[in-house]
């Protein structure tokens, strides 16, 4: 199937992460021009270089998501050297691991800035291009947590869920834009941030992570942790000139996972 990302350009936040990488390197084997996005340089260079090793583009930027006020200074370096973004793929990183109740306000309103704000304001930074051109795609990474809040992850499962509202509002105000806005809830995915939740659970428990991890792999009907590659063609697809029609919706890329309907 041609998805039509031919020339667009595309800036996925998060890129140097298990997610995040691989979305950045499926848009670039469809024909799109990448923009890179993470805090982390060094991480963000490595798939820089994966990327244009199998001749694709990709323009790698350092994006620190707790600077709402250099957002703007972003975008118009990545407009500079790939044109306007047609694709945003807002994929943050999650806060640690904690209880709902008794978490400092000051973590709260840190989380709140760097997984909501952020999102947000860089959303609002390219949508007027979108709009103009009557074509977009706004794909929102979120967590299973939205639809079955995950113990011990009380700031994520709060924080994570208001994206879903925002996102679900702004898929009406712009379809007749040509603008769509999604969201993806990636399952038990093999990353770097499920090994660390695992690691913390198991330490929690009085667990080995092999033990951890073999009770999650049991509740999954696939009977395994996801890929990577797995998720990031579901984005991909969200992206395409075929899901023109696909708005307002929440995708689950779960394996399963999540019981309720």
């Amino acid at each position: 199937m041609d998805l039509g990302l031919k020339g667009k350009t595309a800036l996925v936040l998060g890129a140097g992460g298990g997610l995040g990488s691989a979305i950045a390197a499926t848009l670039a084997r469809e024909g799109a021009k990448v923009a890179l996005g993470d805090i982390d340089e060094k991480a963000l260079a490595r798939v820089q270089d994966t990327i244009a090793g199998e001749g694709g583009t990709a323009f790698a930027l350092k994006f620190d998501l707790s600077d709402l006020a250099g957002i703007a200074a972003r975008v118009a370096e990545i407009e500079a050297a790939l044109g306007p973004v047609d694709v945003l793929v807002n994929n943050t990183g999650g806060p640690p691991p904690t209880p709902a109740s008794g978490q400092d306000p000051a973590l709260w309103t840190k989380s709140f800035g760097e997984m909501v704000l952020s999102v947000i304001a860089l959303t609002d930074a390219v949508l007027p291009g979108m709009r103009a051109r009557k074509w977009g795609r706004i794909i929102t990474s979120t967590s299973s947590g939205v639809v079955a809040p995950i113990p011990n992850l009380g700031i994520s499962n709060a924080l994570r869920l208001s994206l879903v509202g925002w996102s679900k509002t702004l898929a009406r105000e712009v379809a007749r834009d040509g603008v769509t806005a999604n969201i993806v809830l990636p399952g038990r995915i093999a990353t770097d941030r499920i090994k660390f939740l695992d690691a913390k659970k198991a330490e929690r428990e009085g667990r080995t992570v092999e033990e951890v991890s073999a009770e999650s792999t049991g509740s999954i009907p696939v009977g395994r942790y996801g890929d990577p590659q797995e998720y990031a063609s579901v984005v991909a697809f969200l992206a395409s000139a075929p899901a023109s029609y696909l708005t307002g919706s929440v995708i689950r890329v779960d394996g399963g996972l999540i019981a309720s309907i």
